[in-house]
Protein backbone atom coordinates (compact mmCIF):
# COMPACT_ATOMS: atom_id res chain seq x y z
CA UNK A 1 0.00 0.00 0.00
CA UNK A 2 1.20 3.53 -0.75
CA UNK A 3 -0.57 5.48 1.99
CA UNK A 4 2.21 8.06 2.23
CA UNK A 5 2.55 9.06 -1.45
CA UNK A 6 0.78 12.40 -1.14
CA UNK A 7 2.79 13.58 1.85
CA UNK A 8 6.13 12.04 0.96
CA UNK A 9 9.23 14.25 0.93
CA UNK A 10 10.74 13.72 -2.51
CA UNK A 11 14.16 14.78 -1.20
CA UNK A 12 14.17 12.01 1.41
CA UNK A 13 15.57 8.77 -0.08
CA UNK A 14 13.88 6.74 2.68
CA UNK A 15 10.10 7.40 2.62
CA UNK A 16 8.31 7.65 5.92
CA UNK A 17 6.30 4.66 7.08
CA UNK A 18 2.65 5.67 7.29
CA UNK A 19 -0.34 3.50 8.17
CA UNK A 20 -4.05 3.94 8.70
CA UNK A 21 -6.20 2.42 11.42
CA UNK A 22 -9.59 0.95 10.62
CA UNK A 23 -12.63 -0.41 12.46
CA UNK A 24 -15.17 -2.39 10.43
CA UNK A 25 -18.58 -3.60 11.58
CA UNK A 26 -21.49 -5.38 9.87
CA UNK A 27 -24.85 -5.55 11.69
CA UNK A 28 -27.64 -7.96 10.72
CA UNK A 29 -31.03 -6.55 11.81
CA UNK A 30 -32.64 -9.97 11.31
CA UNK A 31 -30.46 -11.92 13.75
CA UNK A 32 -29.22 -8.88 15.76
CA UNK A 33 -25.68 -10.21 15.27
CA UNK A 34 -22.85 -7.74 14.71
CA UNK A 35 -19.47 -8.80 13.30
CA UNK A 36 -16.50 -6.52 13.96
CA UNK A 37 -12.81 -6.42 13.13
CA UNK A 38 -10.18 -3.74 13.65
CA UNK A 39 -6.77 -2.79 12.34
CA UNK A 40 -5.03 -0.90 15.13
CA UNK A 41 -8.13 1.22 15.82
CA UNK A 42 -9.76 1.68 19.26
CA UNK A 43 -12.70 -0.71 19.77
CA UNK A 44 -16.18 0.83 19.88
CA UNK A 45 -18.26 1.43 22.97
CA UNK A 46 -21.58 -0.41 23.18
CA UNK A 47 -24.33 1.21 25.25
CA UNK A 48 -27.49 -0.86 25.82
CA UNK A 49 -31.00 0.58 26.17
CA UNK A 50 -30.57 0.79 29.97
CA UNK A 51 -27.37 2.84 29.70
CA UNK A 52 -24.86 0.07 30.51
CA UNK A 53 -21.55 0.66 28.72
CA UNK A 54 -19.29 -2.19 27.56
CA UNK A 55 -16.14 -2.40 25.44
CA UNK A 56 -15.99 -5.53 23.23
CA UNK A 57 -12.80 -7.56 23.33
CA UNK A 58 -11.58 -7.24 19.74
CA UNK A 59 -8.15 -8.48 18.55
CA UNK A 60 -6.18 -5.34 17.70
CA UNK A 61 -4.62 -6.26 14.36
CA UNK A 62 -1.93 -4.20 12.64
CA UNK A 63 -2.78 -0.80 11.09
CA UNK A 64 -3.36 -0.91 7.35
CA UNK A 65 -0.12 -0.41 5.47
CA UNK A 66 2.12 -1.55 8.34
CA UNK A 67 1.36 -5.27 8.51
CA UNK A 68 3.02 -7.88 6.36
CA UNK A 69 -0.32 -8.96 4.90
CA UNK A 70 0.28 -12.58 5.95
CA UNK A 71 -1.86 -12.69 9.09
CA UNK A 72 -5.62 -12.31 8.52
CA UNK A 73 -7.59 -9.92 10.68
CA UNK A 74 -9.63 -11.68 13.33
CA UNK A 75 -13.30 -10.84 13.69
CA UNK A 76 -15.66 -11.14 16.64
CA UNK A 77 -19.42 -11.71 16.43
CA UNK A 78 -21.72 -10.32 19.12
CA UNK A 79 -25.47 -10.36 19.67
CA UNK A 80 -26.76 -6.87 20.40
CA UNK A 81 -30.00 -5.99 22.17
CA UNK A 82 -32.41 -3.87 20.18
CA UNK A 83 -31.87 -0.19 20.83
CA UNK A 84 -28.15 -0.53 21.61
CA UNK A 85 -25.92 2.38 20.63
CA UNK A 86 -22.61 1.67 18.89
CA UNK A 87 -20.05 4.45 19.33
CA UNK A 88 -17.18 4.57 16.83
CA UNK A 89 -14.54 7.22 17.42
CA UNK A 90 -11.01 8.33 16.62
CA UNK A 91 -8.35 8.19 19.34
CA UNK A 92 -8.26 11.99 19.47
CA UNK A 93 -11.63 11.86 21.22
CA UNK A 94 -10.41 9.76 24.15
CA UNK A 95 -6.65 10.30 24.32
CA UNK A 96 -4.41 13.36 24.62
CA UNK A 97 -1.01 14.30 26.00
CA UNK A 98 -2.58 15.14 29.35
CA UNK A 99 -5.16 12.35 29.55
CA UNK A 100 -4.76 8.57 29.46
CA UNK A 101 -7.01 6.66 27.08
CA UNK A 102 -8.74 4.81 29.94
CA UNK A 103 -9.77 8.16 31.44
CA UNK A 104 -11.07 9.30 28.07
CA UNK A 105 -13.04 6.09 27.57
CA UNK A 106 -14.73 6.46 30.97
CA UNK A 107 -15.55 10.08 30.18
CA UNK A 108 -17.05 9.17 26.80
CA UNK A 109 -18.98 6.23 28.27
CA UNK A 110 -20.50 8.45 30.98
CA UNK A 111 -21.61 10.96 28.36
CA UNK A 112 -23.30 8.27 26.26
CA UNK A 113 -24.99 6.42 29.15
CA UNK A 114 -28.25 8.35 28.75
CA UNK A 115 -31.17 5.97 28.06
CA UNK A 116 -33.71 7.37 25.63
CA UNK A 117 -31.58 10.28 24.41
CA UNK A 118 -31.40 10.92 20.67
CA UNK A 119 -28.18 10.29 18.80
CA UNK A 120 -27.84 14.02 18.13
CA UNK A 121 -28.12 14.81 21.83
CA UNK A 122 -25.61 12.10 22.70
CA UNK A 123 -23.10 13.49 20.18
CA UNK A 124 -23.51 17.01 21.56
CA UNK A 125 -23.13 15.77 25.12
CA UNK A 126 -19.96 13.83 24.25
CA UNK A 127 -18.41 16.84 22.52
CA UNK A 128 -19.16 19.17 25.43
CA UNK A 129 -17.15 16.93 27.77
CA UNK A 130 -14.00 17.15 25.64
CA UNK A 131 -10.96 18.75 27.25
CA UNK A 132 -9.07 21.37 25.25
CA UNK A 133 -7.46 19.70 22.24
CA UNK A 134 -4.56 20.81 20.11
CA UNK A 135 -5.21 21.60 16.45
CA UNK A 136 -3.36 18.45 15.38
CA UNK A 137 -5.75 16.10 17.20
CA UNK A 138 -8.43 14.49 15.07
CA UNK A 139 -11.81 14.15 16.79
CA UNK A 140 -14.46 11.99 15.17
CA UNK A 141 -17.55 10.36 16.68
CA UNK A 142 -20.06 8.19 14.82
CA UNK A 143 -23.11 6.79 16.63
CA UNK A 144 -25.52 4.13 15.36
CA UNK A 145 -28.56 2.68 17.15
CA UNK A 146 -29.52 -0.90 16.39
CA UNK A 147 -32.98 -1.92 15.26
CA UNK A 148 -34.45 -5.38 14.75
CA UNK A 149 -36.74 -6.37 11.89
CA UNK A 150 -40.03 -8.16 12.46
CA UNK A 151 -40.42 -11.77 11.19
CA UNK A 152 -43.03 -10.64 8.67
CA UNK A 153 -40.34 -8.55 6.95
CA UNK A 154 -38.04 -11.51 6.25
CA UNK A 155 -38.30 -14.70 4.22
CA UNK A 156 -35.49 -17.24 3.83
CA UNK A 157 -34.96 -20.66 2.32
CA UNK A 158 -32.13 -23.22 2.42
CA UNK A 159 -31.29 -24.42 -1.08
CA UNK A 160 -29.54 -27.69 -2.03
CA UNK A 161 -26.58 -27.72 -4.40
CA UNK A 162 -28.56 -28.82 -7.44
CA UNK A 163 -29.27 -27.10 -10.75
CA UNK A 164 -33.02 -27.65 -10.32
CA UNK A 165 -32.71 -25.30 -7.33
CA UNK A 166 -32.60 -22.23 -9.60
CA UNK A 167 -36.20 -22.36 -10.91
CA UNK A 168 -37.38 -23.37 -7.44
CA UNK A 169 -35.67 -20.32 -5.90
CA UNK A 170 -37.28 -18.11 -8.56
CA UNK A 171 -40.75 -19.42 -7.73
CA UNK A 172 -40.22 -19.02 -3.97
CA UNK A 173 -39.07 -15.41 -4.39
CA UNK A 174 -41.94 -14.53 -6.76
CA UNK A 175 -44.54 -16.02 -4.40
CA UNK A 176 -43.14 -14.07 -1.45
CA UNK A 177 -43.12 -10.80 -3.36
CA UNK A 178 -46.76 -11.26 -4.30
CA UNK A 179 -47.63 -11.94 -0.65
CA UNK A 180 -45.93 -8.65 0.23
CA UNK A 181 -47.83 -6.81 -2.52
CA UNK A 182 -44.63 -6.17 -4.50
CA UNK A 183 -45.75 -7.53 -7.88
CA UNK A 184 -43.81 -4.86 -9.86
CA UNK A 185 -40.55 -6.31 -8.51
CA UNK A 186 -41.25 -9.94 -9.45
CA UNK A 187 -39.61 -9.91 -12.89
CA UNK A 188 -36.32 -8.16 -11.97
CA UNK A 189 -35.97 -10.08 -8.70
CA UNK A 190 -36.52 -13.40 -10.49
CA UNK A 191 -33.60 -12.55 -12.78
CA UNK A 192 -31.40 -11.49 -9.86
CA UNK A 193 -32.23 -14.64 -7.90
CA UNK A 194 -31.46 -16.81 -10.94
CA UNK A 195 -28.01 -15.31 -11.39
CA UNK A 196 -27.00 -15.28 -7.72
CA UNK A 197 -28.29 -18.78 -6.95
CA UNK A 198 -26.68 -20.20 -10.10
CA UNK A 199 -23.34 -18.65 -9.08
CA UNK A 200 -23.68 -20.06 -5.56
CA UNK A 201 -24.30 -23.55 -6.95
CA UNK A 202 -21.47 -23.25 -9.46
CA UNK A 203 -18.81 -21.94 -7.04
CA UNK A 204 -19.93 -23.12 -3.59
CA UNK A 205 -19.15 -26.50 -2.03
CA UNK A 206 -22.40 -26.98 -0.12
CA UNK A 207 -25.96 -25.72 0.22
CA UNK A 208 -26.79 -22.07 -0.23
CA UNK A 209 -29.40 -19.81 1.34
CA UNK A 210 -31.76 -17.26 -0.19
CA UNK A 211 -33.10 -14.43 1.96
CA UNK A 212 -35.47 -11.58 1.09
CA UNK A 213 -35.73 -8.56 3.41
CA UNK A 214 -38.33 -5.82 3.07
CA UNK A 215 -37.50 -2.65 4.95
CA UNK A 216 -36.69 0.71 3.35
CA UNK A 217 -35.64 -1.24 0.27
CA UNK A 218 -36.03 -4.82 -0.84
CA UNK A 219 -32.81 -6.75 -0.28
CA UNK A 220 -32.11 -10.09 -1.95
CA UNK A 221 -29.27 -12.08 -0.36
CA UNK A 222 -27.71 -15.36 -1.44
CA UNK A 223 -25.11 -16.95 0.84
CA UNK A 224 -22.80 -19.84 -0.05
CA UNK A 225 -19.76 -21.64 1.32
CA UNK A 226 -17.21 -20.18 -1.10
CA UNK A 227 -14.86 -17.51 0.24
CA UNK A 228 -14.09 -16.13 -3.23
CA UNK A 229 -15.68 -12.74 -3.82
CA UNK A 230 -17.65 -12.22 -7.07
CA UNK A 231 -16.00 -10.14 -9.77
CA UNK A 232 -17.64 -8.90 -12.98
CA UNK A 233 -16.03 -10.43 -16.04
CA UNK A 234 -15.44 -8.93 -19.46
CA UNK A 235 -17.01 -11.44 -21.84
CA UNK A 236 -16.31 -11.35 -25.54
CA UNK A 237 -19.12 -10.96 -28.03
CA UNK A 238 -19.70 -14.68 -28.55
CA UNK A 239 -19.14 -15.79 -24.94
CA UNK A 240 -22.21 -17.45 -23.43
CA UNK A 241 -21.17 -16.79 -19.81
CA UNK A 242 -19.78 -13.90 -17.82
CA UNK A 243 -22.69 -11.45 -18.06
CA UNK A 244 -24.56 -12.43 -14.91
CA UNK A 245 -23.17 -9.81 -12.54
CA UNK A 246 -23.62 -7.07 -15.14
CA UNK A 247 -27.28 -8.07 -15.33
CA UNK A 248 -27.53 -7.97 -11.52
CA UNK A 249 -25.94 -4.51 -11.49
CA UNK A 250 -28.33 -3.18 -14.15
CA UNK A 251 -31.41 -4.51 -12.35
CA UNK A 252 -30.38 -3.30 -8.88
CA UNK A 253 -30.09 0.08 -7.21
CA UNK A 254 -26.82 -1.30 -5.86
CA UNK A 255 -25.24 -4.67 -5.11
CA UNK A 256 -22.20 -6.10 -3.35
CA UNK A 257 -20.83 -8.92 -1.24
CA UNK A 258 -19.47 -9.45 2.24
CA UNK A 259 -17.53 -12.21 3.95
CA UNK A 260 -19.30 -14.49 6.42
CA UNK A 261 -18.07 -16.98 8.99
CA UNK A 262 -18.73 -19.92 6.64
CA UNK A 263 -18.36 -18.28 3.24
CA UNK A 264 -19.84 -15.11 1.76
CA UNK A 265 -23.10 -13.28 1.12
CA UNK A 266 -23.91 -11.61 -2.20
CA UNK A 267 -26.71 -9.05 -2.02
CA UNK A 268 -28.70 -6.78 -4.31
CA UNK A 269 -31.17 -4.02 -3.48
CA UNK A 270 -34.36 -2.88 -5.21
CA UNK A 271 -36.29 0.31 -4.55
CA UNK A 272 -39.74 -0.43 -3.17
CA UNK A 273 -42.73 0.67 -5.26
CA UNK A 274 -43.91 4.04 -3.98
CA UNK A 275 -47.33 2.67 -3.06
CA UNK A 276 -45.91 -0.17 -0.97
CA UNK A 277 -43.74 1.68 1.54
CA UNK A 278 -41.72 -0.06 4.23
CA UNK A 279 -43.13 -2.38 6.83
Amino acid sequence: MRLNDDDADVSDPVPAVVGATCLYAVYDPVTRRCTMARAGHPPPLIVDAQGKVTVPDLPAGAPLGLGLGLVPFESVELELAEGSVLAFFSDGLVESRDEDIDVGLRRLGAALAQPGASLEDLCSRAMRTLPTQTAADDVTLLLARTRALQPVQVASWDLPKELVTVPTARRLAARQLREWGLEPLVTPVESIVSELVANAIRHGDGPSRLRLIQHRVLTCEVSDTSTGQPRPRHPRTLDERGRGLYLVARLSRRWGSRSAADGKVVWAEQDLPSAAGAL
